[in-house]
């Protein structure tokens, strides 16, 4: 057994690479020998967005503050708040960040496939953002 105490583990700001606008990371748990899951708490200020990508596992999401903004590729721009599951399957491409002008925290869980949780895309374009492309 493992406790991790509150506070204990930092929160990092997320990669630029991966993500745009203003988001933070904090490792809920990491891969290891003993399990292939990996779970982040996620927190994204307005604007802040994921870029595209897919999980080799699917993905689930649990919001647990705020409101935000999610969309498969080809669908709708679609609104989640706090208290929504969302199951992304293996290999949609999606994207998932905060709304416009409200902050959205979640817990993302993936589990990783020969070491890979996510393949990244390009980045969501203000447009598609909007949902206008």
């Amino acid at each position: 057994m493992e406790i991790r105490q509150s506070g204990s583990v930092p929160a990092r700001p997320a990669p630029r690479e991966y993500f745009s606008g203003s988001v933070w990371q904090q490792a809920i748990c990491d891969p290891s020998d003993e399990t292939a899951l990996r779970a982040l708490l996620v927190t994204f200020a307005p604007g802040g967005r994921t870029h595209w990508h897919t999980h080799p596992k699917g993905q689930t999401l649990v919001v647990t503050a705020g409101s935000g903004l999610i969309q498969r590729r080809g669908g709708p721009v679609q609104a989640i708040r706090a208290g929504d599951t969302v199951w992304i399957p293996p290999g949609e491409e999606h994207w998932h960040g905060a709304g416009p002008q409200t902050l959205m925290c979640h817990v993302a869980m993936q589990e990783s496939e020969g070491g890979v949780g996510a393949h990244w895309l390009e980045p969501v374009t203000d447009a598609q953002y909007r949902g206008e492309d």
